[in-house]
């Protein structure tokens, strides 16, 4: 084998794009990442314009395989790993997107969903989705662009304009957009629409007429492992074959693939998921039954999930928003300029609450406030928060899954934050291990990708390249512990019915 036969990884995430490119090992060959623009028009609005993405993602494929002296020759296909549930509707006659791409975190379909409530409350779909009424979703974003932008439902009627979810919108361009691309997705993002019945995998009639959203919209449903279509452009000849949602594709690249084994991303948001294999869970307890991922010709597997909308993003609100930071890693040093919290607890419900509460009336807070509270508390009291809703989401999971986890696997941009990653095994009273390649969604995407080439021979091969880098173990007695997290519980009550209709104004 050549040592410049590799795999690429696009990593299209909430705030930058990334292009990766591996070698058998699952070592880091290149790597290339741009930020875009986040546009907020309007509180609970989260927007991105499916052009830049685009541009971000032709962009970091150039620059990485220039700065490691590669070709598009070299690569022996590419996967993608994409943000889930931010929704783009275009026109595939010229290529443009009818509105800009509405984000999983904007709250404005929170009317649609109360609408589609009205029979049968938010659990009205869940049997057959997995999934909440919540407004995290796309196929709600796919309505309220159908009904809020002008022409878009009569654009959809005639044919000129179609939906997807990111991984749509990238295959389609980067296989010829106009000129033959392909409209598909996966069932890891089918199944995060509301959209999908999680036993046919295909598109429900039922769901699409629920919301409005013509069939002749939607994108062909296909494994997430197993050759998709071949490059153009940017990406010329090279056979695209793997596409997950971010979240399954870092339970992928964790090699997570058997039941019971679960893994937790630190980004934007937080993803706890854990594989329960052929089996559909139903939660009963916050949770989302979902489609972990699936290899071409053999049956699905399935995975539980927890989602927690504000970590990494809080920690750029700091940044951003007050400028208590210059660079997000400043945090952990504020953090640790205080012994402890000082009674400060921080509820980031910026959009409300995912699970396992799923309170779109709730709204950020901070407690505790007093005149010892300094910025030092307050930066320590927003990396805490991290370890605290994931607290909330595995104890959900163990009630639904009867699963009692003694380790889980890390990952994300976080996973560098020490003192994060202590308190995250303190409060949960496991072991935290991180891998040595912490940057797993883009290592999943490259191995569900190399999966499906032959690159590497099958789920054992992939195995020996999982190696542990660090271990954090649970330091802090069990007292203190639940203590604290009772305070956290207190402090989350004091972050609901906040606002009435989210979508007003």
């Amino acid at each position: 084998m050549s040592e410049r036969r590799t795999i690429g990884a696009i990593d299209q995430g909430t705030t930058s794009t990334r292009f990766m490119i591996f070698d058998h090992s699952g070592a880091v060959v290149a790597s290339a990442q741009r930020e875009f623009r986040q546009i907020l028009p309007k509180p609970g609005w989260v927007e991105h314009d499916p052009m830049e993405i685009l541009d971000t993602t032709e962009g970091v494929v150039d620059e990485a395989l220039r700065s490691a002296g590669l070709g598009v020759e070299d690569l022996v296909a590419v996967g993608i790993a994409n943000q889930r549930e931010t929704t783009v509707v275009w026109d595939p006659t010229s290529g443009r997107p009818v509105a800009n791409a509405i984000v999983w975190q904007d709250t404005r379909t929170d009317r649609i969903c109360k609408r589609l409530a009205r029979e049968g409350g938010i659990d009205r779909f869940r049997d057959r989705t997995g999934l909440p009424l919540a407004t995290y979703f796309s196929g709600p974003k796919a309505a309220w662009i159908l009904e809020g932008v002008d022409r878009a439902a009569e654009k959809a009627a005639s044919g000129q304009a179609v939906m997807g979810t990111v991984d749509s919108w990238l295959v389609w361009n980067l296989t010829g957009g106009v000129d033959g691309g392909r409209h598909i997705t996966d069932v890891t993002n089918a199944s995060r629409t509301l959209l999908m019945d999680l036993d046919d995998l295909d598109w429900s009639d039922d769901l699409l007429g629920a919301m409005g959203i013509p069939r002749s919209m939607m994108a062909e449903v296909l494994p997430s492992i197993g050759r998709v279509g071949t490059g153009s452009g940017v990406l010329e000849g090279v056979p695209i074959s793997a596409i997950l949602g971010d979240q399954q594709a870092a339970l992928f690249g964790q090699t997570c693939f058997q039941p019971g084994e679960a893994k937790n991303t630190y980004g934007t948001g937080c993803f706890l998921l854990m594989n329960t294999g052929p089996r559909k869970v139903p939660s009963t307890h916050g949770l989302l039954t979902t489609v972990g991922y699936q290899i071409c010709g053999s049956d699905p597997v399935y995975a539980l999930e927890g989602s927690v909308a504000v970590t990494g993003s809080l920690i750029q609100w700091l940044r951003d928003n007050l400028g208590m930071i210059s660079t997000a890693p400043e945090v952990e040093a504020l953090a640790a300029s205080v012994p402890d919290n000082g009674d400060v607890y921080f509820v980031p419900a910026f959009s409300g609450l995912f699970a396992p509460h799923w309170r779109t009336d709730a709204r950020g807070v901070i407690t505790g406030l007093t005149r010892y509270s300094n910025k030092g508390h307050i930066a320590r009291a927003a990396l805490e928060a991290t370890a605290y809703q994931t607290r909330e989401v595995l104890e959900a999971m163990r009630a639904d899954s009867g699963v009692a986890l003694t380790e889980l696997r890390v990952d994300g941009g976080m996973v560098g934050n020490d003192l994060l990653m202590q308190f995250q095994s303190d409060i949960l009273d496991v072991e935290v291990v991180c891998p040595r390649v912490s940057e797993t969604t883009a290592l999943g995407a490259a191995y569900g990708a190399g999966l499906a080439e032959g690159f590497w021979a099958g789920l054992d091969d992939l195995r020996r390249n999982w190696q542990e880098d660090r271990r954090w173990s649970p330091q802090v007695p069990e007292e203190a512990r639940e203590a604290r997290y009772a305070r956290w519980q207190k402090a989350v009550t004091r972050s609901l019915d906040w606002v009435g209709d989210v979508s007003s104004g």
